[in-house]
């Protein structure tokens, strides 16, 4: 089997992992995160969007996403902001994430 590291050029470069893995049929995204604590759902799906074209994929072809808020009275806000069609998906409250950010997001989706 194939397995293709992938990393968007719209995106940072994180030297300790992929920002994807590609194996044939599905794409395994890295979480992403704002860019500082002030971020939100809305760039951590931005960053997850970069990362999907760069792997040849999309939105529309998600099929999982975990979800990791910093606190559970994000959890109406993150509703509203995740896109249609809605993945499954998994959103537990996390005790720290890196950079004391408030959201982080990873996917897997269909190529």
């Amino acid at each position: 089997m194939s397995v293709q590291k992938i990393n968007s050029p719209e995106r940072p470069l994180a030297p300790m992992y992929s920002h994807a893995v590609k194996i044939p049929g599905l794409i395994f995204c890295s979480g992403q995160t704002p860019v500082d604590s002030t971020g939100n759902v809305a760039q951590c799906l931005s960053n997850l969007t970069d990362v999907l074209n760069a792997a040849g994929s999309s939105w529309d072809k998600v099929v999982k996403v975990n979800i990791y808020l910093k606190s559970m009275g994000d959890f109406a806000a993150m509703n509203e902001a995740l896109p249609d069609p809605k993945p499954a998906r998994t959103c537990i409250q996390a005790g720290g994430l890196p950079h004391d950010v408030d959201v982080e997001i990873e996917a897997i989706a269909a190529v």
